[in-house]
């Protein structure tokens, strides 16, 4: 299928999408499309940034389009997302889907007024959006009902998994009714979904359109073998040499990341930062002002490596790589997206070279090294085993760097390529 006219959408539906300059399904939109508008229960596997959202929004919106208005307190179809980022950017694109019908959409998330949110559900919505906890807050005030839900969407669903919602997962799917249409859409698939699938899904269709894990196509990876000590001044002098564009800086701690960002500010860059010790104002602020090029680099903890839709991100840095190794798709994900060119550079201390190994092994590839060399235990290109290259003697091994020196032989030794860092 080449377009979305021959998807068995509704014509008002089409000539919405071509007002918003969308003509061309994504791979994830012509292979689920079609299932959902069926009334299959769909599977979605497929990385960041191929158009997941509009993959079940798109059949949402043609159904419950169909449909009479809701019971007070009801939910016609119900969206789960596991951060308040991503429970924002799901809304708004529904909220683009259903301009000009008469479709309520409405998001119910943490860190805002439960009454104002009551109050909001009242007549009932068509369309809720909704991070897990805040939803069984809601329900357990019996200020929303879900009896008469007839469909439901997992989305990142491997993400609840990572954040522990599979028991309030559980909990919820008690309100709903067992005739529905179910969609769950995850950009990997650890053991544990199938299990997920099993209890939400019944005989559904699968579609993959990229192998679990898999890396966004048109991002170009690299690695820096570097002290801990070292990183900062590396992060400074690679953003230096693109400041006019936009870079998401992953860091692993909320402490981290403000300490980061603010070091960054002194630096001369227009910093900002998004972590859980930030408000959901403050959040939402930092990401406006990131948006509209306000701020140009964003120092986030793992609550945006989902769920951050900013066509305009150029550049992730992974200064911190993370404990699980299925994040690094994901935060990577957040540029090389709608069709663009993007670069991820990830950080490499000694301590995190068991991290790179989990992540290339999720990857089914090696990282290319932009500077240094591998510490011991990290596999190099071209090699096939342990890859004990550069002679890693102890944890500051590797490239000849002395553990603890304020100097670090690993950066000076090659200056990273800048047509490769823009």
């Amino acid at each position: 299928m080449n377009d979305f006219t021959q998807m068995g959408l509704p014509e008002k539906l089409v000539a919405r999408l071509a007002d918003m300059g969308l003509t061309e399904p994504t791979p994830i939109q012509k292979g689920a499309i079609p299932f959902a508008m069926d009334g299959r229960d769909v599977m979605g596997l497929a990385q960041t940034g191929t158009g997941k959202t509009a993959a079940f929004g798109l059949p949402l919106v043609a159904h419950i389009g169909a449909m009479g208005r809701p019971e007070p307190k009801g939910v016609q179809g119900l969206v789960l997302a596991p951060t308040r980022e991503l429970a924002g950017q799901i809304a708004d694109t529904l909220r683009d889907l259903t301009q000009g019908s008469p479709l309520k959409v409405a998001v119910v998330v943490g860190g805002q007024s439960l009454n104002a949110q009551s109050k909001r559900l009242e007549r009932g919505v068509d369309l809720l959006v909704a991070t897990p906890g805040r939803l069984i807050d809601l329900l357990d005030r019996r200020a929303v009902r879900l009896d008469q839900t007839r469909f439901l969407v997992l989305d990142e669903a491997d993400q609840m998994l990572d954040m522990g919602f599979i028991h309030a997962l559980r909990q919820i799917s008690r309100h709903l009714p067992a005739k529905r249409q179910t969609m769950l859409f995850s950009a990997t698939m650890p053991k544990l979904m199938e299990e997920l699938s099993g209890e939400y899904l019944d005989n559904p269709q699968k579609v993959q359109v990229s192998p679990p894990g898999k890396a966004a196509d048109k991002i170009e990876q690299s690695v820096h073998f570097i002290a801990k000590s070292e990183k900062q001044a590396l992060l400074i002098e690679l953003l230096d040499t693109h400041r006019d564009e936009l870079a998401l800086v992953f860091g692993r701690t909320k402490h981290g990341s403000e300490k980061l960002m603010k070091q960054l500010e002194k630096a001369g860059f227009a910093a900002a930062s998004i972590h859980g010790n930030k408000s959901q104002g403050q959040r939402d602020r930092a990401l406006q002002a990131f948006r509209d090029g306000t701020v140009r680099v964003l120092v986030a903890t793992d609550v945006a490596a989902r769920g951050l839709d900013i066509p305009a991100v150029r550049h992730v840095y992974n200064y911190d790589l993370p404990n699980v190794p299925e994040n690094y798709v994901h935060r990577i994900g957040r540029t090389a997206r709608a069709g663009r060119d993007g670069a991820a550079v990830a950080f490499c201390a000694p301590d995190e070279a068991g991290e790179l190994r989990a992540i290339q092994k999720v990857l089914k590839m090696t990282i290319p090294v932009a500077s240094g060399r591998p510490w011991e235990g990290v596999e190099a290109p071209g090699q096939g085993g342990g890859g004990k290259r550069g002679g890693g003697r102890g944890p500051g091994g590797g490239g000849g760097q002395k553990p603890g020196s304020g100097k670090s032989s690993n950066r000076r030794r090659r200056r990273p390529n800048r047509a490769k860092a823009a």
